[in-house]
Formats: C-alpha cells, structure tokens, sequence
C-alpha cells in the first residue's frame, strides 16, 4: 500500500521557522538541505510510515520519531493519509492541541 504523505500547516511553520534559525548561524546551503532532509525523510513515509513511538496517551494515533537527532517529527495516520503535525528542532519543549482529535 502507497501512503499519501501531506504536511500540517504547523509542520510547514515549523519548517520555516526552523529554516529562519538555522539560516544566519550555519548559511544557506546548510539550512536548505537541512530542510530538504527532513522534507525527504517525510516523504519517505509513503512506503513504510509504521514507525516511530507511539503515543496515544497524548492524543490517538500520534507517533514521533526522531531526525538525525536534530530535529523531532510528530505525525499521524488516518487510512491512506500520513499527516506530518509538526517539526521540532531538537531541544524544543512542545505542546499538542488536542481539540482537532478526527
């Protein structure tokens, strides 16, 4: 089975503000294939996006996995539809809004 992978508009915000971050520390080129890397490995959740922890305590059917162990990425899947919900770079506190449970 071919999973749809699509992008949360907070995961998109996340990934700019991540790219805004890394931009003047580390230079363009860095920062677009750091956002590019992790784009990529999203993606590559259409073929296989069982993975990662679960943590259905949070919210049902929320798992995380990590990246390259500089960044946290938070999703889910509902049938055919992967939903990356967010991206956080590494050492970031963060909270779940869990009124959007569908």
């Amino acid at each position: 089975m071919k999973y749809t992978v699509v992008f949360d508009a907070a995961a998109e915000s996340d990934l700019q503000e991540i790219y805004l971050y890394l931009l003047p520390e580390a230079g363009e080129r860095i920062a677009t294939r750091c956002i590019d890397g992790i784009i990529d490995y999203c993606e590559s959740f259409e073929t296989f996006p069982e993975r990662g922890a679960r943590l259905n305590h949070i919210f049902p059917g929320l798992r995380i996995i990590g990246f390259r162990r500089k960044a946290t990425i938070a999703f889910r899947i509902n049938g055919d539809i992967v939903t990356i919900l967010r991206v956080f770079h590494a050492g970031r506190n963060v909270t779940f809004d869990t009124a959007d449970d569908d």
